[in-house]
């Protein structure tokens, strides 16, 4: 068996390893045992999205957490973000996330929030994986007087609208602003309404009727089509796009043209910089950003840093370097003035706060970032060897960049949580992007594929 935990949790097919019940039961235990170390009554949040095998993988995980006695506290579905704040928030020990993200619903991962709402440190993944591939763990029994207890949260949807609420600056107001919202028929279609209908916002919402197979099915932030259609149609001033856990955001401009994360980061960070809140002056994103969002930065005066590809590569570089925003172009940004993790709702209430604060309407303001034509090829893979290991995939590397030359690059790599390659080029036309991407996309399925 190969690592278990990859850049964000736990992923697989449901009911096949490692995403079965038996793992799920395991993972609950050693993460009780990891995570409890405090004296007196241990507790766990577990909340999950609204995949059909959430309840399989919540019960399993309940039970485990339960037989090492400690607590559970149940939130049901609920954003990703939306759990780190109320494991945080109820002095938890651990918050447990049941969701693959963007993923087909076929799909379900199981990632740890740490009691100060941060994801789990790679070591603490480690012993968590130790204990269960030893088989350590199944000695490690409580007596029965020490079994836990569970019991539902069922204000957690109500504490976590007002956090995301007060994010939003005081001194700016959303009344009456038509806004669409695409919830991807995931852990937001409840909450995302509320909110903002609850800042006086007039909502339209698609996508909020979950039933356990239709999440991220062609909606939500990989699939905007329905989004801008409406945005259209309504006139409304925005669409916003989540992804199945909520912790990503793509935005349609008036238009009905989608704006990227690259895009987000750019207004936000102008908006941080103006209002004298952008720490060490400083954005951080990963090495999948635009050119022209790097270009953007250069020209508002705000230094960059790039980090490796995922939310939690992102979050280390802007603890370390000291900065508050950080994000991907896939959508996952970071306000860390704000919260702990990636959140799609706070990203939305922050870029419609620079749309209130500037008086534009967002086709203005992303006009910051001119893209650079870009093409990205998803290319399944058999197996992962060192990309470098590949003699003939170098050498289509090193033709096409020697015709690059500066105006473009190429970016190759696995997917964290898939077994798929990513291949990336950023060119000076669409035909010319074109061609070299498939050309490359054509070496690795020949290699790999």
């Amino acid at each position: 068996m190969g690592r278990m935990f990859g850049t964000d949790g736990i992923r697989g097919v449901a009911n096949e390893p490692p995403m079965t019940a038996e793992t799920a039961l395991d993972i609950g235990r050693a993460a009780a045992h990891v995570c409890a170390r405090r004296d007196g009554r241990r507790r766990i949040v577990i909340g999950k999205d609204t995949r059909v095998s959430g309840y399989m993988l919540e019960t399993a995980i309940t039970a485990g957490i339960c037989s090492m006695g400690a607590d559970v506290l149940l939130v049901g579905p609920m954003p990703t973000p939306g759990i780190a704040f109320i494991t945080r928030s109820m002095r938890a020990d651990a918050g447990i996330v049941i969701s693959a993200s963007h993923n087909p619903y076929q799909d379900n991962g199981i990632k740890i929030f740490s009691r100060d709402g941060y994801k789990l440190p790679d070591s603490e993944e480690d012993r968590i994986e130790g204990l269960i591939t030893s088989g350590e763990i199944r000695n490690i029994r409580p007596s029965a007087e020490e079994i836990g207890k569970v019991r539902r949260i069922n204000d957690a949807d109500g504490r976590y609208i007002v956090f995301c609420k007060d994010t939003f600056p005081e001194d700016l107001s959303i009344e009456g602003m038509k806004i669409v919202l695409d919830c991807a028929n995931g852990a937001t279609y409840r909450i995302a309404p509320t909110i903002f209908e609850e800042l006086g916002a007039r909502v339209t919402a698609l996508h909020c009727e979950p039933n356990g197979i239709n999440i991220n099915d062609r909606c939500g932030s990989q699939h905007t089509e329905d989004l801008s259609a409406a945005v259209r149609e309504q006139g409304a001033e925005i669409g916003l796009a989540f992804d199945g856990d909520g912790d990503r955001l793509i935005a349609i401009d008036e238009n009905g043209r989608e704006i990227t994360g690259d895009h987000i980061l750019a207004v936000c960070g102008k908006m941080f910089k103006e209002r004298g809140l952008l720490k060490s002056n400083l954005v951080v994103s990963t090495v999948m950003s635009n050119f022209g969002f790097l270009i953007a930065l250069r020209e508002l005066g705000i230094d960059h840093a790039a980090a490796k590809v995922g939310d939690r590569y992102v979050l280390e570089m802007m603890q370390e370097k000291g900065a508050v925003l950080g994000g991907e172009a896939s959508g996952h940004i970071i306000f860390l003035n704000h919260h702990t993790t990636g959140d799609g709702l706070i990203s939305a209430l922050q870029l419609i706060a620079a749309m209130k604060l500037y008086g534009k309407p967002l086709s203005e303001l992303s006009r910051l970032v001119a893209m650079s034509p870009q093409k990205i090829i998803n290319v399944d893979v058999k197996s992962k060897p060192p990309l470098e290991d590949l003699p003939v995939l170098q050498e289509i590397v090193r033709t096409a960049e020697a015709e690059l030359g500066a105006r473009g690059r190429v970016l190759i790599r696995y997917s964290g949580t898939q077994a798929m390659c990513r291949v990336m080029v950023e060119g000076p036309t669409e035909e010319i992007t074109d061609r070299l991407a498939r050309g490359l996309a054509a070496a690795v399925t020949e290699a790999i594929g």
